[in-house]
C-alpha cells in the first residue's frame, strides 16, 4: 500500500490521470467549469504563449548597409509595439560655418508639413491609426526623429520618417511659428529656478571655446530672424546625407525594416536637391579650458510662500575621454562613485546617499544646497563636471570644497565604495534598457558612431573589470588638464580662474590664501 501511494505521488499515472484525481478533491476557480481544477488547462481555450529566452543570438543587434550608405539597425523585442527612428550625425557642433541655432530650428520644425502630408495635424492623425506618437530631439552631435507605434504599421512609420527628414516643406508660416517658440523657450531658460541647462551650456563654452561641442546648442536671439528656408536647405544639403544616417528599430523583424528602408529611403531625392556636399565640418574637438561668468540677480528666481533662497551656482569640469576609448568605463564608474544631488532627499535604496558628494560634502556642510557630478561624453572628447550651489557669501569656501574633491579622486579608492558604484552603474544600465525607447536610442547612437553595438552583458563585464588602479590612472591624467569653470549668480566672492587652477594643481586642493587689509 505504501509503495502504491509513493508511486501515485510521483505522478506515475501521467498528467491526465493526475488532473482527474485532483478534480475529486479540488474546486474550480470559476463557475463555467465546475469540474476542472485550477491546475489544468480549460477545455477549448488556446494554449498561452509566453516570452522566453530563446538564445542570445535572437536578440543581438543586426546591421545592414544599403547601397547609398544608409545603415539599418534593429533589435528584436517581445511585444506589440515598436520604436523606429532616424538618427543623423548632425547637431550644433557642425554649425561653425553656419548661423548658430540651425539644429534648434530643425528640432522645432520636425513633423510639420511635408511633400505627402499637408500639416502636422495630418501626420498626428495618420499615427493615431496605429496608436503612435512622435518626437524629435537635437543634441550637440545628433538629431533624432523617432516614432513609437503598433508594429503592424511599420510601413507607414518608415514612409513618414523618410518624408519628415528628407522632404519637409519648411513654409514661411512654419518658420515664423518656430521663431516665436524659440524666443519663448530662451526667455523661459533664463527664468527657470533650475539653472542646470544654462550651466551646461556655459561649461561647454568654457571647455571648448568657439569650437565643436562648445558651440551654443540654443539659437541666439539675434539669429532667430536670420534663419530662413534658404539657410536651412544649405545646411541640410551637407548634413542630411544617407551616409550620415541610421534607421534604427526595436521590436520589429530586421528583414521587414530593411525592406521598408529600401522602399522609402533608397533613391529618394530630397527637397534641397542632390548637389554634391561641400563645407562639411569634420573638426575634432579642441579642449581649451577657461571660464565663463554670468553676473545675475538670483534673488527673485522663485517667489511665493516658500521661495528658493538666493544661490550662486558653480560648475567645475575637466576633460575626460570619448565614449570610444577604453577609459570611458572607468570614468562612468568614477562619475557614479562621486554621485551627489540636492541637499534634501528622502533617502532610501538607490538614491546614492553613500556617494562621495553626499558623504563628504552635503552631509558635512549644511549650507550647501547642491553638489552633483555629471559626465558628458562625445565621439572625440568628454567632460567630467561637478555642479555646486550655495549662498553667495560662501562661494569661495564652496569652490575650495569642490577642488578638494577633485584632488581626493586621485587618492585611495575603497573596495566597498568601488563595488557599490559598479553595482549601481550596472543596475541603472539594466533598468534603463528595460524601456523600448531607451534601447532604440542606444542602438541608434552606437551604430551611428561605431557601426556596431556592445550588448548590455558586454558592458556589465567591462564595468566589473574596473579596479582602483584604473580610477587613479584616469583621474591623474585628467588633473593635468586646465579646468573649465562656469559661474552664475552673485560672483562677488568668486576666486579668480588662476586660483582655481592653482588649487587643482596642488596636493590638497586648497585655494591660495588671500590677505586683505580692509574687509
Amino acid at each position: 500500500m505504501a509503495a502504491a501511494v509513493a508511486w501515485l505521488r510521483r505522478g506515475a499515472w501521467g498528467p491526465a490521470r493526475r488532473c482527474g484525481l485532483a478534480a475529486a478533491r479540488s474546486y474550480s476557480g470559476g463557475g463555467a467549469y465546475p469540474g476542472v481544477p485550477l491546475t489544468c488547462p480549460l477545455p477549448g481555450v488556446p494554449k498561452a504563449v509566453f516570452a522566453a529566452a530563446e538564445g542570445r543570438e535572437r536578440f543581438e543587434t543586426r546591421v545592414t548597409v544599403l547601397q547609398n550608405g544608409l545603415r539599418v539597425a534593429s533589435q528584436n523585442k517581445f511585444g506589440q509595439f515598436c520604436t523606429v527612428g532616424l538618427l543623423i550625425n548632425s547637431g550644433s557642433r557642425h554649425e561653425a560655418k553656419y548661423l548658430s541655432g540651425i539644429a534648434h530650428f530643425l528640432e522645432k520644425l520636425a513633423f510639420s508639413s511635408t511633400a505627402q502630408f499637408s500639416s502636422k495635424d495630418e501626420i498626428l492623425l495618420t499615427l493615431e491609426k496605429h496608436g503612435g506618437i512622435c518626437d524629435c530631439q537635437a543634441s550637440r552631435d545628433t538629431i533624432m526623429y523617432a516614432i513609437s507605434a503598433d508594429a503592424k504599421g511599420l510601413d507607414t512609420v518608415v514612409n513618414l520618417l523618410a518624408d519628415v527628414a528628407l522632404r519637409p516643406r519648411l513654409s514661411d508660416e512654419e518658420i515664423e511659428m518656430t521663431r516665436m517658440a524659440i524666443r519663448f523657450e530662451l526667455e523661459d531658460l533664463n527664468m527657470r529656478p533650475d539653472p542646470e541647462p544654462l550651466l551646461t551650456e556655459m561649461i561647454h563654452a568654457a571647455a571648448y571655446r568657439e569650437n565643436t561641442v562648445g558651440l551654443n546648442r540654443f539659437c541666439p536671439v539675434e539669429n532667430t530672424d536670420k534663419i530662413d528656408q534658404k539657410v536651412l536647405h544649405s545646411y541640410l544639403r551637407n548634413y542630411y546625407t544617407p551616409d550620415r544616417m541610421v534607421l534604427a528599430g526595436v521590436g520589429i523583424e530586421h528583414e521587414q525594416l530593411v525592406e521598408c528602408a529600401r522602399r522609402y529611403l533608397l533613391g529618394v531625392e530630397p527637397v534641397w536637391g542632390t548637389a554634391p556636399t561641400k563645407d562639411v565640418d569634420r573638426s575634432v574637438a579642441q579642449y581649451t579650458g577657461g571660464i565663463v561668468k554670468v553676473e545675475k540677480d538670483m534673488s527673485d528666481v522663485s517667489l511665493g510662500p516658500t521661495p528658493i533662497p538666493e544661490l550662486t551656482h558653480i560648475m567645475i569640469g575637466l576633460e575626460s575621454c570619448s565614449f570610444l576609448e577604453e577609459d570611458f568605463i572607468p570614468f562612468a564608474v568614477l562619475n557614479m562613485m562621486m554621485g551627489g544631488g540636492g541637499s534634501f532627499s528622502a533617502g532610501g535604496p538607490g538614491k546614492g546617499m553613500f556617494t562621495r558628494l553626499y558623504l563628504n560634502v552635503l552631509n558635512r556642510h549644511h549650507w550647501m544646497y547642491n553638489a552633483t557630478s555629471y559626465h558628458h561624453s562625445y565621439e572625440d572628447t568628454g567632460l567630467l563636471c561637478i555642479h555646486a550651489s550655495a549662498d553667495p557669501k560662501q562661494v569661495r569656501e564652496m569652490v575650495e570644497i569642490i577642488t578638494r574633491e577633485f584632488i581626493l579622486m586621485a587618492g585611495a579608492v575603497g573596495e566597498v565604495e568601488l563595488e557599490r558604484a559598479k553595482t549601481q552603474l550596472k543596475s541603472m544600465l539594466m533598468m534603463n534598457l528595460e524601456s523600448r525607447p531607451v534601447i532604440f536610442e542606444d542602438v541608434g547612437r552606437q551604430v551611428l558612431a561605431t557601426n556596431t553595438r556592445k550588448l548590455p552583458h558586454e558592458l556589465c563585464a567591462l564595468i566589473s573589470q574596473v579596479k582602483p588602479t584604473d580610477i587613479k590612472r584616469v583621474v591623474t591624467k585628467m588633473l593635468h588638464k586646465k579646468p573649465a569653470v562656469a559661474a552664475l549668480g552673485d560672483l562677488t566672492d568668486l576666486p579668480t580662474y588662476e586660483h582655481i587652477q592653482a588649487a587643482l594643481s596642488s596636493k590638497d586642493g586648497r585655494l591660495p590664501r588671500m590677505y586683505r587689509l580692509f574687509r
